[in-house]
């Protein structure tokens, strides 16, 4: 099967299929893996002994008080750190879907909604979460100090009878955190491709496929998704209102960013409290200036495409069940249903069948796995 030539316009016998401005922009999603620094609010971010003991204590159902699940239960690594349901299940059916733990170093904001501004403090929550593991500070020391691990974050953190539980469950955490911020997608088909291009390789760019190729220009033309989904994570880390509903039922809504919000504005484990590790506070100009409004409503955050077509089903809630339902969505997007008061980005595209398949070939080849 042949595939087109992508080019810049000054190559002499090729066809163009991507303009100079295109090229540039695709550049703009690379290099990858990225190069990451280790989170200064974390004292063990980069700690092999930390990291160890963070990936046994993940797939350890210690971490729940009474031993049912551990966080790999939800997090499942065979499926890419998330899992199929629509919506997680801890204790009982929580209210969104079960995002993936991959490429999380470095984050401005964690979670569907955004309730913590570092990855210690998202990995602190579902410990605590009565919905969730259900530990008490209390319960998750006594379980730390009779466990296997005692002399392992003993060593990591020193003796932990000097420690308080709320320290305890702290460094707990950023042991999580630091197994967690070494879980990174490979590159992938669009990253050789991209790369091809920065080289000046047009030949190599060449393998990629032509319709993955149109589907890169819809991306970043017609279809404006690199609005959102930009640079090397393809995703801005941002909260927008993708028109999908956030209804939980004819009473209750999620609040998402909104009550993301009202828990990071209200919570003593930000970058600019007292358990970061960081003197300087770096980065706690973001919780420092945020604000809420009734526009957060129904805002979710901007979930990285690096490894998509491995975590079906998606949206906040697990409403769409493929890469197909999603696009069909945004092609036929009921504009109606966004805020009046929210941003004005979205518009129905009508894409014809074609486009649709064509944007579904340069999504699955931002996965190592199609």
């Amino acid at each position: 099967m042949s595939v087109a030539l992508v080019v810049l316009a000054s190559a002499a016998n090729a066809e163009v299929l991507l303009s100079e401005d295109e090229i540039e922009q695709t550049l703009s999603f690379g290099p990858w893996p990225p190069s990451l620094q280790p989170d200064p609010s974390n004292r063990v971010s980069n700690d092999a002994s930390a990291i160890a003991l963070g990936a046994a204590l993940f797939n350890d159902p210690l971490l729940s008080v009474d031993g049912a699940f551990a966080c790999a239960s939800c997090h499942d690594p065979e499926q890419a750190f998330t899992t199929t349901e629509a919506r997680a299940l801890g204790r009982v059916l929580l209210d969104r879907n079960t995002p993936s733990l991959r490429n999380l170093a470095g984050l401005r904001w964690y979670g569907w909604g955004g309730k913590s501004d570092n990855l210690w403090a998202a990995s602190l929550h579902p410990i605590i979460a009565d919905e969730e593991m259900a530990h008490s500070k209390e319960s998750l020391k006594a379980a730390i100090s009779d466990s296997p691990y005692i002399n392992d974050f003993e060593k990591t953190f020193g003796e932990i009878q000097k420690q308080d539980p709320e320290l305890v469950l702290v460094n707990t955490a950023k042991a999580l955190s630091a197994f967690l911020e070494t879980i990174i997608t490979e590159a992938t088909q669009f990253d050789g491709f991209r790369d091809a291009l920065e080289r000046g390789d047009f030949v190599e760019a060449a393998n990629y496929p032509e319709a993955a190729q149109r589907g890169l220009q819809l991306f970043l033309g017609r279809g404006n998704c690199v609005f959102c989904h930009n640079g090397p994570r393809f995703s801005n880390n941002e909260f927008h209102d993708a028109g999908v509903p956030y209804f939980l039922n004819e009473a209750e809504v999620d609040e998402g960013r909104f009550g993301g919000l009202n828990i990071l504005l209200s919570s003593e484990f930000t970058l600019d409290g007292d358990w970061s590790d960081d003197p300087d506070k770096q980065g706690a100009w973001a919780v420092r200036g945020v604000r809420r409004s009734h526009s957060d409503f129904g805002m979710f955050r901007t979930p990285s495409l690096r490894g998509v077509a491995e975590t079906a089903p998606y949206m906040h809630n697990g409403n769409f069940i493929d890469l197909e339902a999603v696009i069909r969505h945004y092609s036929e997007i009921d504009i109606e249903r966004l805020h009046a008061d929210g941003e004005d980005i979205l518009a129905k595209l009508s894409l014809s069948e074609q486009e649709i398949a064509d944007l579904i070939s340069f999504l699955v080849t931002l996965s190592s796995k199609p």
